[in-house]
C-alpha cells in the first residue's frame, strides 16, 4: 500500500478545495495502490481501491486508520479476524501484525501518523 501520487493541493497548499474520493480511487493506477490526498502536519492521508485479492502480513512502525468508504474490508489483525463495512472504522496500532484476507472490495481512506509525532 505505497503511495503513488501527490496530493492534488500541492500546487498551492493553502488552497482548500473537495476531493472526489471514488474519483481519486478509481483513477489509481492498479487496486492496491495508495494515492496521498494531503499531507495533515505529519500526518498522511491516502485512499485506496481494493478489489478482492488477499495481501500478505505486513507490519508498519506507525500507527495507521482505516475508514472503509464502501466496500467491506476483511482483516486480520494480530491473529483476529475483523470485518470493516462502509462507515466504520479501525485502528490499526504501530507493529502489529495485519493482512487483508479476500473477499476486501471498495475504497478504504488510510490516515497515518508517523510514530512520535
Amino acid at each position: 500500500m505505497n503511495p503513488t501520487a501527490v496530493s492534488p493541493n500541492a500546487v498551492n497548499p493553502n488552497a482548500v478545495s473537495p476531493i472526489d474520493l471514488p474519483a481519486a480511487a478509481s483513477a489509481l493506477p492498479a487496486p492496491w495502490e495508495s494515492r496521498l490526498l494531503e499531507q495533515v502536519g505529519t500526518a498522511a492521508v491516502k485512499v485506496l481501491r481494493m478489489d478482492g485479492r488477499p495481501l500478505p502480513v505486513e507490519v508498519h512502525d506507525s500507527p495507521e486508520v482505516l475508514l472503509v468508504l464502501s466496500g467491506r474490508l476483511e482483516l486480520l489483525l494480530d491473529g483476529a479476524e475483523l470485518a470493516v463495512g462502509p462507515g466504520e472504522l479501525c485502528r490499526i496500532p504501530a507493529r502489529a501484525p495485519h493482512a487483508v484476507r479476500p473477499g476486501s472490495r471498495g475504497i478504504l481512506l488510510i490516515v497515518e501518523v508517523p510514530e512520535g509525532e
